[in-house]
């Protein structure tokens, strides 16, 4: 589009669904007459995952997602526009667009790193060249601007997540949100502002939500700021937050950013500058600052992808290692629907498959349950996580799907968690796993983490029969008996279960990452 007539832009938005802090927007506010904020529901995204075949979205993410643009759509109206929504290719809607208007001067994008959105960029490209509109491309998806690492090209990204941390943290600064306009330009005319779809249209129901849940929030970034508001300015959780983050039940023993940074409903930049807001006016300490620490987990994984690009989602991971990875479909099962007969791994699927939600902690340990314990290949664990998490992102998770696999960014070989410690440390009474596993429920203490090694006379009392009422353990690893409580006066039983298939390694402390967000804590 070339002449002296009225300039419409079109701002694509993806995985960046907010006003405040955004490019894109800030842009076109200065470089057009009209702007056409766009959504596409992208049919691809809720096809099959690539190797599995499980649903790509799932659920609870695609309420979420509705949600969020739900609140968009109503954000843009009081800023005097609207959200236009589209269902299809953004290649294709873009098109329509270009040829329905005769007025289109660019196309507006934040980029992303993988090769889903990466393919839909270079068919932007094509389509816009055709038409002689410009493409205006902005890297915002990050704390810190690819532009502003500390290294000469990004094969020059260290593969140890400290070695990245230290040079960022030294020589590199956090550019500051962009100011937005109070109002934005108008929609240019003759543009529908289309309907925004509901679950049925993807073969999807509308979940119910879960008493139980520790994420009972809805998608958007006006829910999103509230959050912050909460977590930091109404309650001051966020300095205590350290000493909380490994909880498992409950909404405030973690920040819970995750779902809406995935989908861009809050800038990570935002966070950081009301952190630094926070630490000026109220307190800085260890918690205050583990925030951004994990902010840069988050980067990191998203620099690792650009630098790596499709060896993340490959089987022998960026290490190039074989491992003789398993396709047992009746491990996965298990696995899948919480019944391994471990109780601390069952009560996280099982949260995770009702609420779209896991802990952190659960998160690590059932990934390293997968592919340390049963041995399965990772990648069966990794698309059931981006079909059911209402937080998924895709570097983080295939990031630290292959850091628990062993052939991603982790720089000690054979890192394995050992379960049954971890279910003791960190739900030492068992009240997560009563809360999730009602069928072992009169099982009193922490010996529900261990129900094999219970006499039957226990079970009995207890209301259990092994095998029946509730699985027997699909593995037993041997570092498990370490954690056994030998109870005097009882007479002793042979263990349940299958015998460990695997030579396990003795264990080591965890010096790194969690899922989504880090911490450092004991794993033998």
């Amino acid at each position: 589009m070339s002449g002296a007539g009225p300039r419409t832009v079109i701002c694509l938005l993806r995985h960046d669904l907010r006003y405040h802090d955004s490019e894109v927007l800030h842009w076109a506010q200065n470089n057009a007459d009209y702007i056409i904020p766009l959504y596409c529901f992208d049919p691809r995204q809720y096809l099959r995952t690539y190797y599995y075949g499980f649903p790509k979205t799932g659920p609870h993410r695609l309420k979420f997602l509705l949600e969020s643009v739900k609140d968009l759509r109503q954000t843009l109206k009081k800023k005097g526009s609207n959200l236009v929504v589209r269902k299809g290719n953004p290649e294709d809607v873009v098109h329509d667009l270009i040829m329905q208007l005769g007025t289109v001067a660019a196309v507006a994008f934040h980029e992303e790193v993988t090769k889903e959105e990466l393919d839909v960029e270079k068919a932007l490209q094509r389509v816009c060249a055709q038409h002689g509109v410009k493409i205006q491309t902005f890297w915002a998806s990050t704390l810190y601007h690819r532009d502003d690492l500390p290294f000469s090209h990004i094969s020059r990204l260290p593969d140890v997540y400290t070695q990245f941390r230290k040079a960022v943290e030294a020589q590199a600064k956090v550019r500051p949100t962009v100011q937005m306009a109070d109002q934005l330009k108008p929609l240019a005319p003759g543009v529908e502002d289309g309907c925004i779809p509901v679950p049925e249209e993807f073969g999807q129901k509308d979940p119910l939500t879960d008493p139980r849940t520790a994420f009972p929030c809805s998608g958007g970034e006006t829910q999103a700021l509230m959050r912050l508001q909460h977590y930091f300015w109404d309650t001051n959780l966020v300095a205590s937050y350290k000493e909380t983050r490994n909880g498992l039940i409950g909404i405030d023993y973690s920040t819970k950013f995750a779902p809406w940074l995935a989908l861009g409903c809050i800038s990570p930049r935002y966070i950081y500058e009301q952190i630094r807001k926070y630490e000026k006016e109220r307190t800085a300490n260890q918690s205050t600052y583990w925030v951004i620490f994990e902010l840069l987990w988050r980067d990191y994984f998203r620099f690792v992808a650009l630098k790596y690009g499709t060896r993340i989602f490959l089987l022998k991971g960026l290490q190039d290692k074989e491992v003789p990875w398993k396709k047992d479909r009746k491990l996965l099962d298990a696995w899948k629907e919480g019944r391994t007969g471990v109780p601390f791994v069952d009560a996280n699927m099982r949260e995770l498959a009702a609420t779209g939600f896991m802990s952190n902690r659960g998160r690590q340990n059932v990934a390293s349950f997968l592919t340390k314990d049963l041995g399965l290949d990772w990648r069966m664990g990794a698309e059931w996580f981006e079909y059911l998490l209402v937080d998924y992102d895709v570097c983080s998770n295939y990031g630290n799907w292959l850091y628990s696999a062993g052939i991603g960014n982790d720089p000690r070989e054979n890192r394995k968690f050992n379960m049954i410690k971890q279910g003791l440390d960190y739900d030492s009474n068992g009240d997560y796993v009563r809360l999730w596993v009602p069928e072992i429920q009169c099982v009193k203490g922490g010996e529900i983490h261990t129900l094999w090694a219970l006499s039957n006379a226990d079970l009995s009392e207890a209301g259990i029969a092994l095998g029946e009422t509730y699985p027997l353990p699909v593995v037993l690893a041997w570092e498990w008996s370490r954690h056994i409580k030998q109870r005097p006066n009882k007479r002793d039983h042979p263990p349940r279960g299958r015998k460990d298939p695997s030579d396990t390694p003795r264990q080591h402390k965890n010096r790194g990452v969690d899922f989504y967000f880090s911490r450092n804590k004991d794993l033998s």
